[in-house]
């Protein structure tokens, strides 16, 4: 899945190697993965419990339901969060980054020559970038709502002003992105430091009240007393449970800005006690109180924990731990999105650097806006984070599950695991997928659609770009003359002036369909022409003695095969600048860059359904200036235009 780009060509290309590390001191690694990969696991508590028990499908809040929930919470963290991502996914790192895209380039440059094994996993790998949209959508707005909802739990009549007080926050933290958030950043660490110690100590508050829950939540047999003496009930209370590990793929797609140790470290011997012994907390102060109070506090039992003197201060800083967690999902919008580009399943963008120290500070207006557009419409219309719960949890089970399916393929194919062990961890892994999966797809009509049709909404639009592009490129190079055939009867007998032309185009051979436009209409060549292609590979990184590849053609000719990462930011005339083996250096003021603007016509020749033409098309017309997306001068580019039938 090679990329070649002029913003977004997808076609074969080389493959090459890289490397992307974490880098500083261990501790402050630490410190800055709490900060940042574990904002949305983090936040689960002040929702995940109260679902369960006072959600939709109401649990009767005694001994053997708190149990039974405690110990699938336990076994949920254990077999998803800290055996399959944090053991087992997280060994599986594309050159130092993770997350669905990088695994599924890593997964597809291994395989690339088992065609059985890539069209279905790339397709896999995109479905779950596209459940990522409706993912990041519900997050902000279920996070925000339910921390300011604890307003209520400190004084009821402000029930009125939550709605507009979580709209404000959340209307705030998108109009800053622009601005960047690399200062307000580095208070993210201790923040969460702050609010895990705060989850730990009000959940051993009040485990002394009723210490049982600590055996309880840690055997699995209460698990299977919960399903053995309520089937039902605790089938469709797996649908509220799965709340609790919702961001467990965070630790994965964040580890390249961190590294595999410090995420596993401040997981294992800090994030994880914290938010049991919150868990066991919860469970402790329901069972230890009458029963009237364990019916009102089952309702809100996060902020119920706090003394009442210390009710407000919970709620301000759990809202700016959602904030945080909110800030994690949108900056990731971000970067998958640029991942997204980078690979060829979106039209080109425009990208913003907010931050000349750290390169992964990056802005995109579009999704920002339509992020918050999709946001505060969510609020709006489900009013309150337990009607939302409602819409959460499915596209992260499904996310998980092609997660699933994504590892398998690199236990036996990639690594040669035993049968065995592969078999038993599948088996493992499938069962509770599909368990988790089957009981939120109870959820759908109450909510469930919504990331459903955002994702599917998205999986068009992916899967139209990727596979337009490669129908323009197959349409172009049909009619592609050999450029030694060109170099010998066209160029002897043109003009030739001073200066550089640089011709962009996606194909490494034949010539570019601008340059025979340029000669058609000009009648003139360069006295050097460099046919520039740009490769996006199945790297995060390209190391620098590989990034430049140069062919003479003779009488001024030059081919340039310019690589990039899919991480890496596309500078066009610095890497120009680093040129040699072509003559004398390329000076900007004597260069000339030539683009060519397709104009696309739909037509029934195979290939797209017309509908989906007509989607590229419109893409293809609103995407980003190449100029933009190359760093070209502005004041040195020409556009030729043609048209194209697919």
């Amino acid at each position: 899945m090679n990329i070649t780009a002029t913003g977004g060509a997808v076609t074969e290309a080389p493959q090459d190697t890289a490397h992307g590390h974490a880098r500083g001191p261990l501790y402050k690694l630490v410190i800055g993965s709490i900060g940042i990969v574990y904002g949305d696991i983090g936040t689960s508590p002040i929702y995940a419990f109260r679902e369960t028990f006072a959600g939709h499908h109401i649990l009767i809040p005694d001994r053997l339901h708190i149990y039974g929930v405690l110990s699938l919470i336990f076994w949920s963290m254990m077999i998803i969060v800290t055996l399959k991502y944090v053991t087992i996914i997280m060994r599986a790192d594309n050159k130092g980054e993770g997350g669905s895209l990088a695994l599924l380039a890593l997964i597809n440059r291994t395989l690339s020559g088992k065609k059985k094994w890539t069209g279905g996993i790339v397709m896999l790998g995109v479905f779950a970038t596209a459940l990522f949209y409706g993912d990041s959508m519900i997050t902000p707005a279920i996070s925000v709502l339910s921390a300011v909802e604890g307003l209520t739990t400190v004084n009821a009549s402000l029930g009125p002003f939550v709605i507009p007080i979580a709209i404000g926050i959340l209307v705030g933290l998108f109009a800053i992105q622009a601005r960047g958030t690399a200062r307000v950043g580095l208070m993210f660490g201790p923040v969460m430091i702050f609010y895990f110690i705060t989850l730990a100590v009000l959940g051993v508050m009040h485990i002394r009240n009723d210490p049982a829950v600590i055996s309880a939540m840690f055997n699995p047999m209460n698990a299977v007393h919960f399903f053995t003496a309520d089937f039902m009930r605790a089938f469709i209370a797996m649908g509220s449970v799965v709340l609790a590990v919702t961001g467990a793929e965070a630790l994965y797609a964040d580890m390249g800005h961190f590294g595999r140790k410090p995420i596993r470290i401040s997981w294992v011997y800090f994030v994880l006690p914290a938010l049991l012994l919150n868990y066991m907390g919860q469970g402790a102060m329901i069972l230890s109180a009458d029963p009237a109070t364990a019916l009102a506090k089952v309702k809100d039992p996060f902020f119920y924990l706090a003394p009442d003197q210390l009710r407000l201060p919970l709620v301000l800083l759990a809202t700016a731990a959602t904030i945080i967690a909110s800030q994690a999902v949108i900056s990731g919008a971000f970067s998958v999105t640029q991942q997204a580009i980078q690979l060829g399943f979106v039209p080109r963008l425009r990208i913003t650097h907010t931050s000349e120290a750290a390169a992964g500070q990056i802005y995109i207006p579009i999704i920002n806006w339509a992020l918050m557009t999709m946001v505060i419409l969510l609020v709006l219309t489900f009013r309150s984070s337990s009607n939302l719960a409602a819409a959460y949890g499915i596209a992260v089970v499904g996310a998980m599950a092609i997660d699933s399916i994504l590892i398998s393929v690199v236990l036996r194919q990639m690594w040669k695991w035993n049968r065995l062990v592969v078999a038993g961890l599948l088996i493992l892994f499938f069962s509770v997928d599909f368990t988790y999966l089957t009981a939120n797809l109870l959820k759908i009509p109450a909510g469930g659609w919504f990331p459903l049709l955002v994702g599917a909404v998205a999986f068009t639009f992916l899967t139209t770009w990727a596979k337009g592009r490669q129908l323009m490129i197959s349409r172009m190079n049909e009619a592609s003359l050999p450029m030694e055939i060109f170099i010998k009867s066209a160029a002897p007998s043109a003009a030739r002036v001073p200066g550089t032309a640089v011709f962009m185009t996606s194909s490494a051979t034949g010539v570019p369909h601008a340059l025979l436009h340029n000669l058609k209409h000009n009648k003139v060549l360069h006295e050097r022409v460099i046919l520039l292609t740009v490769r996006i590979e199945d790297v995060p990184y390209v190391a620098e003695e590989k990034r430049l590849e140069t062919k003479d053609y003779g009488a001024g000719f030059y081919r340039v095969i310019l690589r990039y990462g899919f991480m890496e930011e596309i500078d066009v005339p610095a890497a120009l600048a680093q040129l040699k083996d072509i003559g004398s250096q390329c000076k900007m003021m004597d260069t000339s860059f030539f683009l060519a603007r397709q104009t696309l016509l739909a037509s029934s020749r195979p290939g797209m359904a017309i509908w989906r033409e007509k989607l590229f098309a419109w893409m293809l017309r609103n995407a980003e200036s190449a100029m933009e997306f190359f760093k070209l001068p502005t004041n040195r580019v020409v556009e030729l235009g043609s048209q194209v039938e697919i």
